[in-house]
């Protein structure tokens, strides 16, 4: 396999998956069958123009990282991840590996929870998926890129949000996130994109230096499974929001619900209903 064959294996991948099976709208005037460039690169996290050139043979090494974005966005089999893994030249991550990928059940049940907002993240607390939903909620990830996509560093670095967060709340959050991330550390020590991922951050963050290097224990798990969000088109909504863990592939998944009849529930679906629209072309 050479590598110039990635680009258009990519393309033909992206023609054959429909997209209303990914939650993609389709207008009535849509010719396409399968993915546009652009909804690909939306669901993979990376830029169109980018994508453009890998299809093109113009780039030809993507990351690991990118590999796996767009095999997890295109559904494809395990033996095609695989391929496209040795088509740019990478293995496929072994379990010394903080892994991204999301199985096909663990789909499966996102895809039952496609009318509410889910997040997954990997055990770095780096993006993996972000759903329509959520985008809705608490603001688009589509744009993301690099350490905008990590967890730990948007939180470390206050970079701007809709949750609210009391200060003590907020610096409880950090210190629990640094902790999980060095729990994270122990057990993948031969990972050198987490390793890279901690020391840019020590680099480039005082206060993650300050927690990581930190001798004090993490704070106890917060006790409140609620989290205020400060939506700019419908107020603030008081959610559950819980995190489940896919132990086996040591992954985050949060999900934020509101009980059934409330206002928080209302205020939740027309949140949902007038952020799904403006994400529509």
């Amino acid at each position: 396999m050479e590598p110039w064959e990635f680009g258009p294996t990519v393309r033909r991948w992206r023609d054959r998956v429909p997209p209303e099976s990914l939650g993609v709208p389709v207008g009535r005037r849509r010719r396409a069958t399968g993915l546009r460039r652009e909804e690909l690169a939306a669901l993979a996290g990376i830029s169109a123009d980018y994508l453009t050139r890998l299809e093109q043979g113009r780039a030809t090494s993507p990351s690991a990282q990118v590999v796996e974005a767009l095999a997890r966005a295109l559904r494809v089999s395990d033996a095609e991840r695989d391929q496209l893994y040795r088509l740019a030249g990478h293995a496929t991550p072994g379990p010394d590996v903080v892994p991204s990928r999301l199985t096909r059940s663990v789909q499966r049940l996102l895809d039952r929870l496609s009318h509410t907002p889910v997040v997954v993240y990997d055990a770095s607390w780096t993006l993996v998926l972000a759903n329509a939903p959520y985008d809705a909620l608490l603001g688009e990830t589509t744009g993301w890129r690099g350490l905008e996509r990590n967890a730990v560093w948007r939180n470390v670095t206050h970079q701007p949000t809709r949750v609210v967060h009391a200060p003590r709340e907020q610096a409880e959050h950090e210190a629990r996130l640094v902790a999980d991330l060095r729990g994270t550390a122990s057990r993948y020590p031969a990972d050198r994109a987490l390793r890279r991922l901690i020391t840019t951050m020590t680099a480039d963050s005082p206060r993650f230096a300050e927690l990581w290097n930190s001798e004090n224990p993490p704070p106890a798990p917060d006790p409140s499974r609620h989290k205020t969000i400060d939506h700019p088109a419908v107020g603030r909504i008081t959610l559950d929001c819980d995190t489940l863990i896919v132990a086996q592939d040591d992954l985050r998944i949060t999900v934020y619900t509101a009980e059934p009849g409330t206002e928080d529930a209302d205020r939740l679906a027309l949140a949902i209903v007038l952020g799904t629209q403006s994400l529509v072309p």
